[in-house]
């Protein structure tokens, strides 16, 4: 086939195009022939196709994400906000901290382990080119029914992918969530995060300016694998015959990986880099036009001068391939020497492809002959914007007025009822030990990690010598989401803040992962403006900003979307890491208070859930004032000493936060029942704004009388004693049922 150049588009006007193939609309392709003046060459039809897809351009979704810019509470912290490859903030003594939670959902369906493999090894390439050395990484989980065939097709691969992946790059996995739900069958949601550590003046931008600069590509060569990748695949949804498309799917190579790594910490070092990009989704279409977008001139690319693994790739093909370990930066002339002797020396295969120009056009070319001649704008930030129709779903009233009443859902009434259901819900995939998960993920290497699963958040020490620490938590509760988006989005918001709180730290910043359905249908799109509101109104009154994140539609199989879920990150800092506060109960005779209020709230519980498959009503209410006074009491008591273990209530209520901080440090508890509450409601219900402390005898005036002064309602429910779980009056359950029931579920379950 003959070279489709500028030229010759220019001279054919006519040519057919497989434009709706590469997945464009008619009036997109349209607008593209309108920007040039003529109809696109091959190459630009697939920049244009790969960058204007729905996980590129964000084009159904921007209308309701600059909310989070409107309603951006003011934070000193803020370094680096939305736009860059991730948020950066400020946590003290010169230090930044960089952090983005993203989704690899499709690709991880499709071929388990190499999509949440390349997942994790993306994000983590997103944090290092901030200028931030990767810390640890994060991993939010959800997959169909624990006991479907798929599910153990799909589950061992993308755990197997993540610790892979990361365990050979040497980072932490810190925590995440695992969450089982029949709604994600045919639509796994992986998501993954990761944290970096830099200082201030170290911080680097993606952005090409500087005309006569050289654009260097390094890294892996450019392979067939993930062409067109994660920027088609998750821009449509998936039809019911199963996984398909493997070729679209990267394969990563993690030793590369810490290779590039290491090569560009030393030339950041240095200061040979001027704007940089990581080759992720849309490859070297993103990279080229996403740097010169943002710089101030043009730029010049000879593609034929690409690594390549295949020489029989096309100039369409190179462009869109999404290969993985690879990252393009902008280094001076001078420079350029110095910088290919350090990829030279990391075994790290680099070459100048191109170089920035004076104009302010992306000019491509392939063996002499130009291929691409665009505005780098329109490729990179100015692609459709849909305003898509929504409206309220025609069930969303009756789904919220199917609460889980007394009248329709029977509740325990004896204290044997009410032992067998704690063991139930402890012992539901849910809310069971997710050890068989997370021991297959190095959890301490580097020798920095101070809180890991099944903590209520991962916390890194980033300063040897002062302690100084960050904590992160994600959370995101698709049953609440699917009774209220706008209260499931806060309270996915409320539960990670709760949990970095919990742990000592003061939530500083939040990423995103949106994960929904299709945006073509006005039920979904309602639900995603009412989560996107709500989580907005929600930072902006905890004085948390968005700093970035993803947005992933298109998540449902057919006609079947998954429930919303709005997966939040929260990121907060800790002066002195050796003040954390743990989960586990560990020394007996400290008392353990409850705080914050109990209703009757069980509207998308654990127990509605486990016990009878229920989903309905309303979910619990949302009070962030009392988050924010919440979070505060737990902060300074963990740094003044006053509690020696905190866990926040959430799924499966008091009953499964007893249950962890129980086992975690190998006592049990006696507590009681207040008088005013019925004893069902104050084991299981899901009120937020809660947690449940230990603390010492020594302490409780002092941290009475500081819940008191604030305001906060602390009621003692009991003491720290023995080797079982015991509510008196009701039943005592040994801490070894407790265990038999708890662990052993998940690798049952998978066979």
């Amino acid at each position: 086939m003959s070279l489709d150049t500028v030229k010759n588009a220019e001279q054919t006007p006519d040519a057919g195009q497989p434009w709706a193939e590469l997945g464009l609309k008619a009036d997109e392709y349209a607008r593209i022939r309108e920007i040039l003046g003529r109809r696109p060459t091959g190459a630009e039809l697939a920049m244009y196709s790969v960058m204007w897809s729905e996980h590129c351009s964000y084009k159904s979704s921007k209308v309701h994400l600059k909310q989070f810019g409107e309603k951006a509470p003011q934070s000193d912290a803020m370094l680096v906000g939305i736009g860059e490859n991730a948020g950066v903030v400020d946590v003290g003594q010169g230090y930044a901290v960089t952090f983005k939670v993203e989704s690899h959902n499709h690709p991880s369906y499709i071929e388990p382990y190499q999509g949440a493999a390349t997942g994790i090894g993306g994000i983590v390439r997103d944090i290092l080119a901030m200028g931030a050395r990767p810390v640890a990484v994060m991993d939010p989980l959800r997959f169909g029914a624990a006991d479907h065939p798929d599910t153990r097709r799909v589950l061992p691969g993308i755990v197997a992918g993540i610790g892979g992946y990361g365990n050979c790059l040497g980072l932490p996995n810190i925590g995440g969530e695992v969450v089982f739900d029949s709604c994600y069958q045919g639509n796994p949601l992986v998501n993954a995060l990761c944290v970096g550590v830099m200082k201030h003046e170290d911080i680097h931008l993606a952005q090409a300016s500087g005309a006569g600069n050289k654009v260097i590509l390094y890294g892996a060569r450019t392979g067939g694998d993930g062409i067109g990748g994660v920027s088609v695949l998750a821009s449509e949804t998936f039809d019911a015959t199963g996984p398909a498309k493997r070729p679209a799917v990267q394969v990563g190579d993690p030793f590369q990986e810490k290779l590039l790594i290491e090569c560009t910490l030393e030339v950041f070092r240095e200061k040979l880099v001027l704007g940089i990009q990581d080759l992720g989704g849309a490859g070297l279409s993103c990279a080229t036009s996403e740097l010169a977008s943002a710089g101030s001139g043009g730029m010049r690319i000879d593609l034929d001068l690409v690594p390549l693994r295949d020489a029989t790739l096309s100039p369409e093909e190179i462009l869109m391939s999404e290969s993985q370990e690879r990252m393009c930066a902008i280094v001076e002339p001078g420079k350029v020497e110095r910088f290919l002797e350090i990829c030279e020396k990391w075994d790290v295969i680099a070459t100048v492809i191109g170089e920035v120009t004076e104009g302010e056009r992306l000019e491509i070319f392939w063996h002499g002959e130009q291929v691409v001649d665009v505005p780098p704008r329109t490729v990179a930030h100015d692609g459709p914007v849909y305003q898509r129709p929504y409206a309220r779903p025609s069930w969303q009233d009756a789904l919220q007025a199917d609460a889980p009443t007394a009248e329709r859902l029977a509740r325990p009434g004896t204290g044997e009822e009410l032992k067998q259901t704690l063991l139930k819900v402890a012992g539901s995939p849910n809310q069971a030990s997710k050890a068989w998960i997370t021991d297959q993920y190095d959890r301490f290497v580097i020798g920095n990690t101070v809180l890991a699963t099944p903590e209520d958040s991962g916390m890194v020490r980033i300063d040897e010598e002062t302690n100084l620490g960050v904590s992160v938590a994600t959370d995101g509760n698709g049953r609440y989401a699917k009774l209220d988006p706008y209260a499931g989005a806060q309270l996915a918001l409320a539960e990670a803040y709760r949990n970095v709180a919990a742990s000592g730290a003061k939530p500083l910043a939040v990423s995103d992962c949106l994960n929904f359905g299709s945006p073509e249908d006005p039920d979904v799109m309602w639900q995603f403006a009412e989560a996107t509101r709500g989580l907005a109104d929600a930072c902006l009154v905890l004085g948390t900003p968005v700093t970035g994140g993803n947005v992933s539609l298109y998540n449902q199989t057919g006609e079947v979307a998954i429930h919303p879920t709005p997966v939040v990150a929260v990121l907060g800092v800790i002066d002195d890491v050796t003040r954390r506060t743990p989960i586990g109960f560990a020394d007996e005779g400290h008392h353990l208070y409850l705080l914050g209020d109990t209703a009757d709230e069980l509207g998308g519980s654990a127990w509605s859930q486990v016990v009878h498959d229920h989903l309905g009503g309303l979910p619990p209410k949302v009070d962030l004032e009392r988050e924010r006074l919440l979070a505060e009491i737990l902060i300074a008591a963990s740094r003044d000493g006053m509690i020696d273990a905190a866990h926040d209530l959430s799924d499966g209520g008091l009953a499964q936060a007893l249950v962890e901080s129980c086992l975690r440090g190998g006592l049990g508890a006696r507590v009681i029942v207040p008088a005013e509450l019925d004893p069902f409601v104050f084991l299981f219900s899901e009120s937020a704004g809660r947690a449940v402390v230990a603390v010492p005898r020594s302490e409780e005036l002092r941290f009475t009388d500081m819940c008191g002064a604030r305001g906060l309602p602390a009621t003692r429910i009991g003491v720290v004693d023995g080797d079982a779980l015991e509510v008196q009056g009701q039943f005592t359950v040994s801490l070894a049922e407790l265990t038999e029931a708890h662990t052993g579920v998940i690798e049952a379950l998978l066979g």
